[in-house]
C-alpha cells in the first residue's frame, strides 16, 4: 500500500457547509444528448437529423430544439435518455498528489481521495504536485471552462511561505508584472503577512493562473517557495476543510462562481 503525508494547514480559515445540490435548465437537444453520454455533440447532431431522437413522443429533426431535462422525455432509438447528475466537489488537495484521474507513473492522484463511483469527475484547472489547498472537481465541462479560461478572470488566492525576506517593493513589482522565462507574469494583489530574515509569508491573488505562476514570480526574484496553499477560488474559501477531504458545493456557491 502506498502512503502519503497528510499535512495539516496552519492558516486560519473559515468553515463552509457540507451540502449536495444540482439543477437542470433548458438546453439545446444536441448538448443534452452529448452530456448524457449518447455521443459527442457533433455526432448527436447527426442522429437528430437522421430522425433517431424523439422528444415527448415526437420525432425531432431540428437542431435548434431546446429541452428541459427535468420535464421532457427524450428517447434515442426508442430508449429513454436520462440526464447525468452534475456534481461539483471542493477538495483540499494535500502535497504529493497530482491533479489528474490517472497517472502512467503510478503517482498519487486527486481521484484517489474521492468515492470510486465519482470516477467521472475531473479536476478544474490544476495545482502542481507539491502545492496544496482548494481545487474543484466536476463532470460539468461548461463549469470547468468558466473557471479556467482567462477571459472569465476568476481570481484565486494563495498563501506562500517563502525562504528569505520579502520586501514590500518586491510585491509592488509583482502587481506591475515581471518577466520570467520569456513570459509576463502578474499578480492582481500581493500582501505581506509576515517577514524575517529566514522566512516570509505572502498572500497573492491571481487572475489568469499560469502554470506554476506563484512559484515563478518568486523565482524571478531569486527566492524559493517552500510551501504553497490555495485558499480561495472566486468567492469560495477553503475554510476548515481538512487536508485530503472533500465536500460538495452548494447551489448558491455554484451560481456565484458562474456569475463572476
Amino acid at each position: 500500500m502506498r502512503s502519503a503525508e497528510r499535512a495539516a494547514t496552519p492558516f486560519p480559515l473559515f468553515a463552509l457547509p457540507y451540502i449536495s445540490s444540482w439543477s437542470f435548465s433548458v438546453v439545446r437537444l444536441q448538448k443534452f444528448l452529448a452530456e448524457a453520454g449518447v455521443a459527442s455533440r457533433r455526432a448527436s447532431e447527426q442522429v437528430i437529423l437522421a430522425g433517431r431522437v424523439e422528444v415527448n413522443g415526437r420525432v425531432v429533426r431540428e437542431l435548434g430544439t431546446k429541452v428541459d431535462p427535468a420535464r421532457d422525455r427524450v428517447t434515442y432509438d426508442g430508449t429513454q435518455v436520462r440526464p447525468k447528475r452534475k456534481l461539483y466537489v471542493a477538495l483540499n488537495k494535500p502535497p504529493g498528489y497530482i491533479c489528474t484521474r490517472k497517472d502512467e507513473l503510478d503517482r498519487h492522484t486527486v481521484g484517489e481521495l474521492l468515492p470510486r463511483e465519482w470516477s467521472n469527475l475531473n479536476p478544474v484547472g490544476r495545482l502542481d504536485c507539491d502545492s496544496e489547498g482548494l481545487i474543484f472537481l466536476t463532470n460539468d465541462g461548461e463549469f470547468s471552462l468558466r473557471l479556467t479560461h482567462p477571459r472569465y478572470g476568476v481570481r484565486k488566492k494563495y498563501v506562500a511561505i517563502v525562504e528569505g525576506r520579502v520586501e514590500p517593493e518586491m510585491l509592488n513589482r509583482f502587481t506591475r508584472g515581471v518577466s520570467h522565462e520569456g513570459e509576463q507574469l502578474r499578480a492582481e494583489k500581493a500582501r505581506l503577512i509576515s517577514a524575517n530574515n529566514s522566512t516570509s509569508v505572502v498572500e497573492l491573488e491571481l487572475g489568469e493562473g499560469r502554470n506554476r505562476e506563484v512559484r515563478r514570480l518568486f523565482e524571478s526574484q531569486g527566492l524559493v517557495v517552500s510551501r504553497l496553499v490555495r485558499t480561495q477560488i472566486g468567492r469560495i474559501k477553503l475554510g476548515e476543510l481538512p487536508s485530503s477531504k472533500w465536500r460538495t458545493l452548494t447551489a448558491t456557491e455554484i451560481k456565484s462562481l458562474l456569475s463572476q
